[in-house]
């Protein structure tokens, strides 16, 4: 699909913002007596405190609630690799949503460098200036390269929203749509058409939360052990999905599947493929903007649930739904990580804020601006953070 570039009203309040965020003070600088708290020569002391008990530099300055938005724009929406001074956009929308659903500051940081090795240096020294760490638009399999190390190598949460952030909505509206059809998630047949950085993670955290039998497509056909053309990450998914090793394409995988979750591409899913799938067929067609299949298709071959990545369509998987109260929770429990657990737990508040008799078909998801499910989401993550944490303690001790 061509790139449109007459989205006026877009390209018109860019060009008259000048950029849609900005560094304001908190502390009006009026007076000598103004500036010399804030900066020489009463800063110093602050500094001093911060070098004699560097658990303070979050209570003394703004690092506590600043979060690093860092993209190299090699994956950038469905633009792909368009570089890192076309992506800023992206980025700067990003920190307006930091903000607005969590309160959190968050500052764009577009690196042009695409070496993962030097990337992760890169975001290794700038970490001190923050609280955490959201990876944005990198291709894979680089970005399952990148997150692990600095996840490993940084005391701060360190999260792939692309990844997660899909995965996590993607799994709050696959339990409410379980309840609607009265499957359990232990037998439940899912297949993943998309084996990217999206696809791998849904796929690991659905396992995580207990669906046993998924099998993944990819472009090259279904992700199976031994295959010649997996990738490492491909091959350690292999290891833990398609238990009868299956090989083919997406048509030899479709016969009676419960669930079909589309990060693929346009027009994927046929509706003759939907009609083979079982009876009350759940499909997430998830490729923006246009689906794997449309909705009215997808029910007319015989899906039940259906849900987008659209916003003009019932039951929109958006990400704004688990990343602003994730990092929220992470940040505000002392958090060095964000966990599966943690994962988990975002997905269960998410579908939790539906009442059980209040869900339909077109309801399975919260609405994307529902302003009170980034608090939900951090309530949630932060008690399995510190659960974790005083289990940690104890396991120790």
């Amino acid at each position: 699909m061509a790139i449109q570039r007459h989205d006026s009203k877009a390209v018109e309040l860019h060009d008259r913002l000048r950029g849609k965020i900005e560094i304001t003070n908190r502390v009006e600088i009026t007076s000598e007596e103004d500036l010399s708290l804030v900066y020489t020569p009463g800063v110093a002391e602050v500094c001093k405190e911060i070098e004699h008990d560097q658990d303070r530099l979050n209570d003394l300055t703004a690092r506590g609630s600043m979060i690093g938005v860092v993209t190299d724009g090699t994956a950038v929406l469905g633009l792909g690799d368009i570089g890192p001074k076309a992506a800023m956009p992206v980025m700067e929308g990003k920190c307006m949503l930091f903000k607005a659903f969590s309160g959190l500051n968050a500052f764009p940081i577009c690196l042009d460098e695409k070496d993962p090795e030097k990337l992760i240096q890169i975001v290794k020294a700038m970490a001190p200036s923050f609280a955490g760490i959201n990876l944005e638009d990198i291709s894979a399999p680089r970005c399952f390269e990148i997150e692990a190390r600095l996840k490993e190598e940084l005391d701060i949460p360190v999260f792939h929203d692309d990844q997660h952030g899909t995965a996590i909505v993607v799994l709050a509206g696959l339990l409410n749509a379980l309840k609607l059809t009265e499957r359990k998630k232990e037998s439940t047949k899912v297949v993943i058409n998309g084996a990217g950085a999206a696809g791998i993670s849904i796929a690991r955290l659905l396992l995580s939360a207990g669906f046993m039998n998924i099998t993944l497509v990819s472009l090259e056909g279904v992700v199976a052990k031994e295959e010649a053309w997996l990738n490492s990450s491909q091959q350690e998914i292999a290891c833990w999905t398609n238990h009868e090793n299956v090989r083919g394409t997406l048509d030899d995988v479709i016969t009676d599947a419960d669930v079909f979750i589309g990060v693929s591409a346009p027009n994927a899913l046929r509706p003759l493929q939907v009609k083979r799938m079982a009876p009350r067929a759940i499909v997430f067609a998830l490729a923006n903007p246009v689906p794997e299949i449309y909705p009215n298709d997808a029910k007319r071959a015989g899906a039940e649930i259906i849900a987008t990545g659209r916003s003009d369509f019932p039951n929109q998987v958006n990400n704004l739904l688990a990343f602003p109260g994730i990092f929220k929770g992470a940040v505000r429990s002392g958090a060095s990580d964000i966990t599966v657990e943690m994962k988990v737990a975002a997905a269960e508040a998410i579908a939790g804020l539906i009442p059980e008799e209040k869900l339909t078909p077109s309801y399975i998801i919260p609405g994307s601006l529902e302003t009170h499910t980034a608090e939900a989401v951090a309530r949630a993550v932060e008690d399995r953070a510190l659960n974790q944490k005083g289990g940690a303690e104890d396991g120790s001790s």
